[in-house]
């Protein structure tokens, strides 16, 4: 088995900073309204600033591909070139097309030569999910090297446009043309961008980062979902996918709309954040006190003190001065946000040699979480 190092990282987010004040001039406003959620939400997650790929007219200035695509050429210089690329590992929530692969649709803008592919779906995890492709590729020794991505295109998902329908069929029906709030609670959480890692099986450059190992867990089998989009929950819990809805429906109901159930986050989200990663540090020896920079993705602040009592409760007691967290600045970018997280302590100059460094990433889709150990070298 061979050693695996994450070497670079680097990073690519769409056009200008957006403020809070500016995020109903790119997203539009539904039934002409200003939301009465938004400000509630934002004062909650603590975000100031995020990145849409879109101009205030709506209009795309990037989809899924080529943000990723500008991610990974960050990663590129004379010593490692596109032509030395033997594995690319893409995660994310929002490919551009059903079929073929968001990995495809990236290596078409590549065009390079012919490298393996991965695409990981899912939400948050799926990021982690397409680092861990990786890591057992180079594990193996089946690559010397993989490029592994994580990114998300969520801005086209959240704009008015898409839930006019829905209110004008409210109207119609003599109901409030207000979007319920499970729908309109993750407009004001969600962003765009792409994080990007190289890993290969040695260390490289002033920085390299060993990935020790990486643990995931699912609790779909005991949960019912929390977060989805392209189908709608019934009142038995269980999903309706979109394809078993007539095509008419698709619009008036705001399928394809991401929608969270809150209550079942806030019941569940914690507990088996907090379950998970006892269960990885113990399986691997680990303990709180071993662990210099802790990088949790967290939706939104509100959940940082919960989070942080839920795990002295378990017995990892991580100081606040050891939490690295970016979520204010670059906002949630799903799949994407732990490795823009790492981007940014990789560059910050304060990482040495020995540093122990803890990935945590929870899924709320089902109730996923992932975590990787890094060690400075």
């Amino acid at each position: 088995m061979f050693d695996v190092y994450i070497t670079r990282a680097a990073k690519f987010l769409p056009n200008e900073a957006i403020s809070n004040d500016e995020m109903e001039d790119y997203l539009g406003l539904i039934n002409e309204t200003a939301s009465k959620a938004r400000r509630l939400i934002l004062r909650n997650n603590k975000i100031v600033s995020r990145y849409y790929a879109l101009d205030k007219n709506g209009k795309s200035t990037h989809n899924n591909a080529e943000l990723t695509n500008n991610a990974i050429q960050g990663l590129f210089d004379e010593s490692f070139t596109a032509l030395d690329m033997e594995l690319l590992s893409c995660g994310t929530t929002t490919p551009d097309v059903l079929v073929p692969s968001h990995a495809a649709m990236v290596h078409g803008l590549l065009k390079n030569k012919t490298v393996e592919l991965n695409s990981s779906s899912g939400v948050c995890c799926a990021g982690m999910n397409a680092l861990k492709f990786g890591f057992l590729s180079i594990k193996s020794g089946s690559t010397k090297n993989a490029v592994c991505v994580g990114s998300e295109k969520l801005s086209s998902w959240m704009q008015s446009v898409k839930f006019e329908n829905e209110v004008v069929n409210l109207k119609n029906l003599e109901e409030q043309p207000i979007l319920a709030f499970k729908k309109d609670f993750l407009r004001w959480m969600l962003s765009d961008g792409a994080g990007a890692f190289l890993l290969e099986n040695k260390p490289s450059g002033a920085i390299s980062l060993k990935v020790e190992w990486m643990e995931a867990y699912s609790y779909a089998f005991e949960l019912e979902t929390c977060m989805y989009a392209g189908g709608d929950k019934l009142e038995n819990g269980e999903i309706k996918p979109w394809n078993d809805y007539n095509p008419d429906q698709w619009l008036k109901e705001s399928l394809f709309a991401f929608k969270q159930d809150v209550k079942l986050l806030d019941e569940f989200i914690l507990v088996k954040g907090a379950q998970s990663m006892s269960d990885a540090l113990a399986k691997n020896n680990i303990t709180a006190d071993q662990i210099d920079y802790f990088l949790p993705h967290v939706s939104s602040h509100y959940f940082v003190e919960g989070l942080y009592k839920s795990l002295a409760e378990k017995g990892m007691d991580i100081p606040m001065e050891k939490w690295f967290m970016n979520l204010a600045t670059v906002g949630n970018v799903g799949a994407a946000s732990i490795y823009l997280a790492l981007e940014e302590l990789m560059n910050s100059g304060t990482l040495k040699k020995g540093d122990k460094v803890l990935l945590s990433v929870p899924e709320s889709g089902r109730f996923s979480y992932a975590y990787a150990f890094l060690t400075v070298c």
